[in-house]
């Protein structure tokens, strides 16, 4: 289904011959995309280095930069999770700027779109060469692993509840791939090689997936973690190789490591502003991506803290339990912010779901419209898309909704002096 916002009230309405919409405007061409991109490549070029839970498609980014941008123009991506929109902004010659109070998130957008040179692809292959070379090595001495290469790593001190979650024998693999891939002199590289290490850690780890934060028992064996290691690190380099090939290196990412919520300061004014906010009380990323953040070090207690939407903060108990006023608040402020980050008129564009609040269905589209509307923003269009079968969801509650909304509004808020 699509809707126009009428002109005169803003109300919402069915599209219809009274619609009155210039023939060439890039709505009205947006009114005629198929936005369920059923059967649709998703992981072409870097977007399938990582994991990441509920990541829009490419091809819905892809589709409003296109409309709703030109080239050398700047893109913004306010919950930019894993990079799907820096990576379609860089791929259609844009500048970009990304947030996430993720670190994790930050990262994985970081190695996506990273430009290598001919020294990241030979220290990515070097070190693909060294952990094979080990993994070799464990074959050979099965119970004396690493005998005669001890001094050439640290001793690991074991993270918090570590071996609750890792057999003894793959954390000592995993400590020595982070020890290589923090030796990586390169950043690119370096960001790449640290993503490989993170997209492997939930598939070698006693936890069951990276959807269900419950143990179970692999049939893992000595060595398994560095020959997993080494294939998902070529494949990250090999994909890597084509994004650079396929981009050209003036066009940059940004990402900024900060709670939106705190407005940062970006530096510019972006031309359009493409994301897909978190549905309240549908994930946990501080919870499902707890182990990974342990291994990179990562700040994963303040991230918890600031998570917006996390099935946490709306299923506790008591007076501390967020609502949907809490959401309404939060997108109030990111609005509020959003009119000095974007340029006057440009679009500011927002895929989100629904959720369940209460046992109830929560149309989040609707709020975020309203809100909107008393932050100096217009209503251009929302349309709705279905959900592939195939997307899997944290909480059973969730995995219901089925369909979800891309809202289009427009940055009318006049500028104090």
């Amino acid at each position: 289904m699509i809707r126009f916002a009428n002109q005169e009230s803003h109300a919402l309405t069915p599209a219809s011959d009274s619609i009155k919409i210039a023939l060439y405007s890039p709505i009205q061409k947006l009114s005629t995309v198929d936005w369920d991109f059923k059967d649709a490549e998703t992981g072409y070029l870097t977007h399938g280095i990582h994991p990441y839970p509920a990541k829009f498609i490419p091809q819905i980014p892809n589709t409003l930069i296109q409309e709703l941008s030109s080239v050398s123009e700047t893109v913004l991506d306010i919950f930019c999770g894993s990079g799907t929109t820096l990576v379609e902004a860089i791929v259609l010659k844009r500048d970009c700027i990304g947030i996430d109070a993720n670190p994790l998130g930050c990262l994985i957008s970081r190695a996506k779109t990273a430009f290598l040179s001919e020294q990241d692809k030979d220290s990515l292959q070097k070190l693909q060469d060294r952990v094979e070379n080990l993994a070799e090595n464990q074959l050979s001495h099965q119970y004396s692993m690493f005998k005669e290469n001890d001094l050439a790593f640290p001793n690991f001190d074991p993270k918090e509840n570590i071996e609750f979650w890792f057999e003894p024998f793959v954390i000592d693999e995993l400590a020595k791939i982070k020890h290589l891939c923090k030796e990586v002199p390169t950043e690119n590289a370096r960001d790449i090689a640290l993503t490989a290490f993170s997209s492997i850690i939930v598939s070698v780890s006693r936890q069951d997936s990276d959807t269900r934060y419950v143990r179970k028992q692999k049939n893992i064996k000595e060595g398994d973690t560095l020959r997993r290691f080494a294939r998902t690190l070529e494949s990250a380099r090999k994909k890597s190789e084509s994004f650079s090939e396929a981009v050209e290196k003036k066009f940059k990412p940004r990402i900024i490591n900060a709670n939106i919520l705190d407005s940062p300061d970006i530096g510019t004014t972006a031309d359009l502003m493409v994301c897909s906010p978190p549905y309240p009380n549908a994930y946990s990323y501080h919870l499902y991506h707890r182990t990974r953040m342990l291994w990179l070090d990562m700040d994963q207690s303040s991230f918890k803290t600031q998570e917006i939407g996390s099935h946490r903060k709306y299923s506790r108990k008591g007076n501390g339990r967020a609502t949907v006023q809490t959401f309404r608040a939060e997108l109030s402020n990111i609005l509020l912010w959003l009119t000095k980050a974007l340029k006057i008129g440009g679009y500011a564009c927002f895929v989100i779901g629904d959720s369940i609040l209460n046992g109830e269905v929560t149309r989040n589209d609707e709020h975020l419209i309203d809100v909107a509307k008393g932050n100096g923003y217009s209503l251009e269009a929302d349309f709705t898309r279905n959900i592939q079968d195939t997307r899997k969801s944290f909480n059973p509650a969730i995995g219901k909704i089925r369909t979800e909304h891309v809202v289009i509004l427009r940055n009318n808020r006049v500028q104090n002096a």
